[in-house]
């Protein structure tokens, strides 16, 4: 048994089939009883009859009350555990073919000026963990109560295996208050990292804040998006939601498109400014602080259309709560979008609300669709990046889903 497993929970009879097919979340409704189990120890998970199913960071606080660590009763939650993890995760980010022995040998200087995400939680054998790689700087996330308290660990391990430049965290987020965390930043190892971190994407360059962007500083998961979207993007483009401009930045390097960039966010599109600069494009980017809603609404009623429309909103959806309404904004957002394109003009539209599948998301946007009086067609279907990659045991890492169209 693990040296910092305490207690044990059994769950209730006929919970226990999730845990039996490996899904690492328990929610608090499956568990029958708990036995000398404080929140954030290491626990015991027994069905109903007694017989060891995993073992798991428990959290009476939060909704998911279990997350599984291990399904293995031989393996503990210690240094090795979270050195054989990290060095797993970061063989499928270093290239097919690369061994373990390989990806040992100075992560660093293989990656060099790439933005990668090394670990993505849960699909990773790592619950409540997110590590972004940005050109030798490293930004984690400790989400869940359970990785908090082996963030120590966790951090010194990290940068045995990098050497980074610095070692930046980035748990300023809303989901820690499930948790019954305070949100929280700041150097974990290393040196200050600068206001701006460069890297290089697909041989585009872009200025990250991984101190105060959103998320990790880059939509790290919208890489292989954003090269597939390409060839679309040509004429007048509209980026909705433009963040820092990676999609118009994209079209107007490879296309020489003209690129309207759309953002509630004055500084994230400062930043889009920079993006557009420093690959020689200044004169094709323009930059609109504004909500995306009402200025999409002022285009219609001015009757401005666009050869492309790129929509990458938020996530909508927090909670079951919110669904219907957050399904009424994506098909709003998707209508108005589908009014303003030319004849055989191209939508490429996304969701990265987890609780709206691919197969909700279609239906909404068909929906808008219906209501803007459009036909469209189907060109391709968009997912998250490689280096976010979702663990068959667990369908709800797979959160972003996007649809390239192309506009009667």
């Amino acid at each position: 048994m693990d040296a910092t497993s305490h207690g044990k929970i059994y769950l209730k009879r006929g919970k226990d089939k999730p845990v039996r097919k490996h899904h690492p979340w328990i929610f608090s409704g499956a568990i029958g009883r708990v036995q000398d189990a404080a929140d954030g120890d290491t626990v015991e998970v027994y069905d109903a009859s007694g017989e060891w199913l995993a073992r798991a960071a428990f959290n009476s606080r939060s909704q998911i009350a279990a997350r599984v660590w291990t399904f293995d009763r031989a393996e503990a939650v210690d240094r090795r555990y979270f050195e054989k993890r990290l060095t797993n995760a970061l063989v499928l980010r270093t290239g097919p073919g690369c061994s373990k022995d390989d990806a040992g040998k100075n992560p660093r200087e293989h990656l060099q000026k790439r933005a990668v995400r090394i670990v993505n939680a849960e699909s990773d054998g790592l619950p409540g963990l997110v590590v972004d790689y940005y050109a030798g700087h490293l930004v984690a996330q400790f989400l869940t109560l359970g990785i908090e308290l082996h963030k120590t660990l966790v951090t010194r391990t990290l940068e045995e295996m990098f050497a980074p430049f610095s070692i930046y965290e980035r748990s300023d987020v809303d989901v820690r208050k499930k948790e019954g965390l305070e949100e929280t930043k700041g150097l974990l190892r290393g040196a200050e990292p600068p206001d701006r971190v460069e890297i290089d994407e697909n041989n585009l360059r872009f200025m990250v804040d991984v101190r105060g962007g959103h998320k990790t500083g880059f939509y790290l998961d919208q890489r292989t998006n954003r090269e597939r979207a390409t060839p679309y993007l040509r004429g007048d483009v509209l980026n909705v939601f433009a963040y820092t401009g990676a999609f118009g930045v994209y079209a107007a390097v490879r296309n020489g498109a003209q690129v309207t960039n759309l953002d509630t966010s004055a500084p994230s599109l400062a930043l889009a400014r920079e993006n557009f600069a420093l690959n020689g494009t200044a004169e094709n980017g323009e930059y609109v602080a504004t909500d995306a809603f009402q200025r999409l609404r002022e285009y219609r009623a001015a009757g401005q259309l666009f050869d492309a429309i790129v929509l990458d909103p938020p996530k909508f959806v927090t909670s079951q709560v919110n669904l219907e309404r957050a399904t009424r904004g994506y098909k709003d957002l998707n209508m108005l979008a589908f009014q303003l394109l030319v004849p055989n003009g191209f939508l490429i539209t996304f969701s990265c609300s987890g609780l709206v599948d691919a197969r909700l998301f279609q239906q909404i946007v068909f929906g808008a669709a219906v209501d803007a009086g459009r036909d469209a067609q189907i060109v391709e279907k968009l997912g998250q990046a490689p280096d976010h990659p979702i663990g068959l045991n667990f369908p709800e890492g797979e959160y972003l889903k996007g649809l390239i169209m192309r506009v009667m």
